[in-house]
């Protein structure tokens, strides 16, 4: 699978677990120091990405956002690790 990129770009997590800036690379297996209801939330978009799909509505069709579930709405920047 391609390896895939997530960034906190901005938003405060409640629980402080992350900050803006924080990075993972992600392969085949979760990733450590990712907290579970961040990836469950992103997970669908890397998948995409590490099996070849594009998100034709964004203008780089191989990096999209979204936001965790938490109430202060942490948002990452999913893209392919080599992009």
């Amino acid at each position: 699978m391609k390896p895939v990129r997530a960034t906190v770009k901005s938003g405060e997590c409640n629980q402080g677990f992350h900050k803006v800036g924080d990075s993972w690379t992600i392969g085949n297996l979760t990733p450590e120091g990712m907290c579970t209801s961040a990836f469950d939330a992103l997970f669908p978009l890397i998948l995409t990405l590490q099996c070849g799909g594009k998100f034709f509505w964004e203008g780089n069709k191989n990096v999209t956002c979204a936001s965790c579930p938490d109430d202060t709405g942490l948002v990452f920047e999913v893209r392919l690790a080599d992009e």
